[in-house]
């Protein structure tokens, strides 16, 4: 079987995505899958809206998971020009992991890198690249210009969107990866400092398949955390010949 790198790591991450778990369902998912996760977004905006928000974040943090805030709360904030704001918030939660995306609002690109220079005085930087229209087609060398200039601004990692849903971005609307996209990205840019949205099996066996058990997945529901660390070693039918040659 391929070997996991261990925790705390710095690629094959598993990014979960939590879209408003209690504070028991978080707790029965943390004694079941602590091992395997490495960051959890409170997904979008539902932060906002979370009852027990402390709560809930000082119970990932004190299990060792980092947590952070969805891109999309924090574009909330930004075109209500209020990113100080935003800024105390974090601060204010003990959140060190933040998110910046320009999924729902058109921001200049030099801005957006402004902005991960600021905040990777901070904390750590996820950039996200992509959007969410799905009609916004971006090209390869696009992406990819995107990628290294965020990269180069402090992001520890740049997100290549797909949505919660799994349909846009490096997708296809019917979820079908969009492959020449993602090799082309690949050429020039280092797998493990990309975090890949991959919320459906067929996304995430795409890339294990792609770049090994230690590929960087995220968007994963809690629901599918233990079936996806199978998958990624090899002990579950999709990817058990996967490794046994190698």
């Amino acid at each position: 079987m391929p070997m996991r790198l261990p925790k705390p790591r710095l690629a094959g991450l598993t990014m979960v995505m939590d879209k408003g778990l209690t504070i028991q369902e978080a707790t029965n998912f943390i004694e079941n899958a602590v091992h395997h996760v490495d960051i959890v977004k409170l997904g979008f905006g539902t932060a906002y809206v979370t009852p027990k928000l402390r709560e809930k974040i000082e119970l990932y943090q004190s299990a060792g998971i980092p947590v952070y805030f969805g891109g999309t709360l924090m574009e909330a904030f930004l075109i209500r020009n209020k990113l100080n704001d935003y800024i105390s918030l974090c601060k204010e939660y003990n959140i060190s992991y933040m998110e910046v995306s320009d999924g729902c609002i058109t921001i200049p690109h030099a801005e957006k890198c402004g902005y991960i220079e600021k905040l990777c005085a901070i904390g750590t930087v996820l950039s996200e690249v992509g959007s969410k229209d799905t009609s916004h087609i971006i090209p390869p060398y696009k992406w990819i210009e995107l990628m290294r200039a965020e990269l180069s601004a402090g992001a520890t990692y740049v997100i290549a969107e797909a949505r919660e849903a799994g349909n846009v971005g490096i997708y296809r609307g019917s979820g079908e990866v969009r492959e020449g996209l993602v090799q082309e990205i690949l050429t020039q840019i280092p797998g493990e400092k990309i975090l890949w949205e991959a919320p459906q099996k067929s996304q995430q066996l795409y890339f294990i398949e792609l770049l090994g058990a230690n590929v960087n997945l995220g968007n994963i529901a809690p629901s599918e955390i233990i079936a996806l660390e199978a998958m990624r070693i090899g002990l579950r039918g999709d990817t058990f010949s996967l490794f046994l040659d190698k």
